[in-house]
């Protein structure tokens, strides 16, 4: 319930200014005259001083004035001076609005803003705006309108070429942050902030670069849990990896990795600078789509059909009326209407023939949007349609999309739909794409409430066995994983496979092809070959023992005389798995920076270069996110009864991705694998062959050994489940808390006592908004952890059966600090569980945790007046002190 610790950055109540002579403009930048300018052209709702550093008096004088931020825009050689003088003076947070600081400069103001404990937005940026507060602190444009939606953004020009396309489009802005190269305040702080923004209701971002990939998507995560972001990211084709050893990394790039981030994110992603402003028009009307199927409204048959076009292409569904609201709305259009799919009213349709249609749609259930589309027409009424539109705006629930075509006679209605916050668009195409985009935030949202564990419910792996065989090719200072010690690795994990045996000679080669069976494959084994084809090392269908012999003798003699220097363990043989009504499928990994391991899904098979079917997704997988990996590929397609062959077995395949997912979280020297081809038919799947790199393990980037710091996301802390004896008999759990919990954690709050929710929330609010209960239970477990204490409930049913139902009874959460060592508690016990040890054990588990995360210390406010959790605290070692900020409260700590 606390303000952001960026609150007196982006929402100041005082504002210290750094630009140079306060008598004079003479001797300022260009930066800080456009800035002086900018701060006083409108009347700034807090307290405003300038500053000269060179003549305001001793630093013990200056030290006496206090303030939230302290905007510097000075020469470079006096950049760092100020920033000093700010820290001294007790500024909680900095603004450095310049350009072409180097590099160390930059990290030289970072390590002063770090010792001075002030938030640093800057250097090299245009600054911020904050419309409500009057509060223009940047060098982007003037002062935008008010409004929800917020703009953050890595490039200056954009930023300032966003803020010039709002003013003549009635778009306005809740924040407008600019962030340029060396920041220290980055991209995934400012998403943060803006997550527990209440005035921020949506979100757009321009993104060239992430510095750290699980703060980044932590950060996003929370803010796409509460409001739809967009985000356009530069640099979608960059050069692939250059460097890769099996497959997939050499047809995967960056960008469809950061598509797949985004999608996990819950985040939707545009790929034009069009598209950002098509998403900003519907995000500024504050609209939430629930769906895909959009209604299209018209008066001309062309136009409509375009839309239609458009609406499959992009892969939704044309909303269309009920029967019965066909029939109830036919005799209220012209003669020469058809509602049979778009509903086109025809050349002489007026604005009640509009307003009727949208009416219809708006109240159709089967419907989730709706778009509305004028072409003029003579006598035709533009004006007097777009004011019906905007009246019937008003009652609407559902996202209202305008197109109005044409220039020169739509442009007074263009303006009126825009003050009426309906989003007009010169295209239907256009029209269309933006209510897709913002669409998809819907379906990204399922994607972003899978919380899975690292390990499935299926059998358990063999982790020691499979981490043994690693530590065996390290040893020999390899990274390539030969087909013995591939196809052995994914035992552990039990991938089906075909037997292979390794053959020394030939007269083994002859043995062992026999007593598999014909016909067999042979394929060279070799530490020092990636790619057996490149050495002509792979000989198929092999039909008896005098082939066999002949091949092996053969494909050793020419692999030596292409690679000498190669080491040549032998030959593996295995039988050839029949795969007539097979399907072949591929399964990768491919390793992206900076997001980590990310599994690759599509066609496999000797052509798996030329189709190039991809889909992908970050680990950890479910069944849910593991369906839906196989659905996005186009071999998805034939994998249902095709051609005479029957379906395929759809569990055997998710059971595979379930495994190659436990792999991935489980072994973090993997780099790349491939397992090509996975043949899969009605009775399971089996993978034929198997390449895999391994490299050293990523270390975390704090230097603390932690679990899983090579995922961009964390899995479900699973470990954390133990059940407890109830003080008075019975049992309970304590396990975290994970999104599907909102319910029962709302149940908790509504049958507390008014007393209960005061000492908890400092709030006597009875229930907690939407939003709050959504950050609460879809959390970071990296940064933060809550602790739900569950109690099975039996009941009888008036039938008399019996049910057994979950009831969440207490919870215990710390959040970390921004300083990374300590970190916040709160802690809530349902009023029936009070005085049975419930409340010292979620503490002590919540400890424990904080403890393993390498947290020094644990803090939170407690009421003075709530003796019985001052007591709790005591019990437990914590020093309770007074708190300076406000008498009503006390502080207690812990060291961990």
């Amino acid at each position: 319930m606390d303000k952001h610790y960026l609150a007196p950055l982006f929402a100041p109540q005082s504002i210290l200014v750094f630009a140079g002579p306060t008598e004079s403009v003479e001797g300022h930048t260009p930066q800080a005259r456009q800035l002086v300018e900018n701060l006083k052209a409108q009347a700034y709702k807090g307290t405003l001083h300038f500053l000269d550093i060179h003549s305001n008096g001793t630093l013990a004088d200056l030290a006496r004035t206090r303030a939230d931020l302290a905007i510097i825009a000075l020469p470079e050689d006096e950049v760092l001076a100020a920033l000093e003088v700010a820290g001294r003076m007790n500024c909680r947070s900095a603004l450095i609005i310049s350009t072409g600081i180097s590099a160390e400069l930059a990290q030289s103001l970072e390590k002063v803003a770090k010792r001075e404990d002030v938030q640093l937005l800057g250097p090299n940026c245009l600054g911020f705006q904050n419309p409500l507060l009057q509060l223009n602190a940047s060098v982007a444009g003037d002062l935008a309108s008010s409004g929800s939606l917020a703009l953050v953004s890595q490039s200056g020009a954009l930023t300032a070429s966003m803020l010039d396309w709002a003013s003549k489009n009635a778009v306005g802005f809740s924040s407008v942050v600019s962030l340029g190269s060396n920041t220290a305040v980055d991209i995934s702080q400012v998403l943060d902030y803006l997550a527990n923004d209440a005035r921020t209701q949506s979100i757009i971002v321009y993104l060239e670069s992430i510095s750290n990939a699980r703060r980044f998507m932590s950060a996003l995560r929370s803010a796409a849990n509460t409001k739809p972001v967009i985000v356009l990211k530069a640099g979608r084709k960059p050069a692939g990896n250059q460097a890769a050893q099996t497959n997939s990394g050499t047809f995967v790039g960056s960008d469809n990795v950061f598509d797949a981030a985004l999608r996990r994110a819950g985040a939707v992603r545009v790929t034009s600078f069009v598209e950002l402003f098509s998403a900003a028009k519907c995000l500024a009307s504050r609209y939430r789509p629930v769906g895909q199927r959009l209604a299209i409204v018209t008066n001309g048959g062309g136009p409509g059909m375009l839309a239609v076009d458009w609406v499959y292409e992009i892969h939704l569904h044309l909303g269309k009326l009920s029967d019965q609201l066909s029939a109830e709305l036919k005799p209220k259009l012209p003669v020469l209407a058809s509602l049979t799919d778009l509903i086109d009213l025809s050349e002489e349709a007026t604005a009640e023939h509009y307003k009727a249609a949208v009416s219809a749609a708006y109240h159709d259930a089967s419907i989730d949007g709706v778009l509305v589309i004028f072409s003029p027409k003579t006598g035709s009424d533009s004006i007097g349609i777009a004011k019906a539109m905007a009246e019937i705006k008003r009652a609407m629930g559902k996202p209202l999309l305008s197109c109005w075509m044409g220039d020169a006679t739509v442009g007074e209605a263009r303006v009126l739909l825009n003050e009426a916050a309906i989003p007009t668009f010169r295209t239907p195409e256009a029209a269309v794409g933006a209510f897709g985009n913002i669409a998809t935030f819907y379906q990204n949202q399922r994607l972003l409430q899978q919380t899975p564990p690292p390990l499935s419910i299926l059998g358990k792996p063999d982790i020691e066995g499979a981490r043994l065989i690693i530590e065996s090719v390290v040893a020999e200072r390899r990274k390539v994983l030969t087909d013995m010690e591939s196809k052995t690795l994914l035992s552990c994990f039990h991938i089906p496979v075909t037997q292979t045996i390794l053959a020394r000679n030939a007269n083994e080669v002859m043995m062992i092809s026999a007593q598999l069976g014909f016909p067999v494959a042979l394929k060279i084994d070799s530490p020092d070959i990636s790619d057996k084809s490149d050495v002509q090392g792979v000989a198929l269908n092999i039909m008896n023992a005098t082939s066999a012999r002949d091949n092996y003798n053969d494909m050793v003699e020419r692999v030596k005389r292409i690679m000498p220097q190669a080491r040549i363990n032998g030959v593996t043989v295995q039988k050839i798995a029949n795969a007539r009504r097979g399907r072949k499928i591929y399964v990768g990994l491919v390793t992206d920076d900076p997001f980590g391991p990310v599994i690759v899904f599509g066609a496999g098979g000797t052509m798996i270069e030329l189709l190039n079917d991809r889909a992908m997704e970050l680990p950890p997988l479910n069944q849910f996110l593991a369906r839906r990996l196989i659905d996005r590929s186009r071999v998805s397609e034939t994998l249902g009864e095709w051609r005479g062959a029957s379906a395929v077995n759809m569990d055997a395949l998710e059971q595979v991705l379930l495994r190659v997912s436990e792999m991935v979280c489980e072994l973090p020297h993997l780099r790349e694998m491939d397992i090509n081809p996975i043949i899969v038919d009605e009775s399971g799947a089996v993978a034929v062959d198997a390449r895999i790199v391994i490299n050293s393990a990523p270390q975390a980037s704090s230097g603390r050994a932690s679990d899983y710091h090579h995922l961009s996301i964390l899995p479900y802390p699973a470990r954390y489940e133990r059940t407890l004896p109830l003080r008075g008999g019975g049992e309970y759990s304590i396990r975290p808390i994970h999104p599907d919990d909102a319910q029962m954690l709302k149940n908790l709050l509504s049958e507390l006592s008014p007393q209960s929710r005061r000492f908890r929330f400092v709030s006597s609010m009875a229930e907690l908004p939407p939003a709050m209960l959504a950050r609460f239970t879809l959390i970071d477990y990296d940064r933060e952890m809550a602790l739900a204490a569950v109690v099975k409930e039996r009941k009888a049913t008036p039938e008399g059966d019996i049910t057994e139902t979950e009831r969440i009874v207490g919870v215990s959460r710390y959040v970390t600090n921004p300083d990374q060592s300590s970190c916040d508690f709160a802690l809530v016990v349902a009023d029936d569980f009070t005085g049975k040890g419930m409340g010292s054990r979620l503490m002590e588990s919540i400890m424990d945790v904080a403890r393993e995360k390498g947290l020094s210390e644990i803090e939170g406010l407690v009421l003075a007046h709530n003796s019985r959790m001052l007591k709790l605290m005591r019990g437990l070692g914590y020093q309770v002190k007074a708190y300076p900020g406000d008498p009503d409260f006390k502080l207690v700590t812990h060291s961990l």
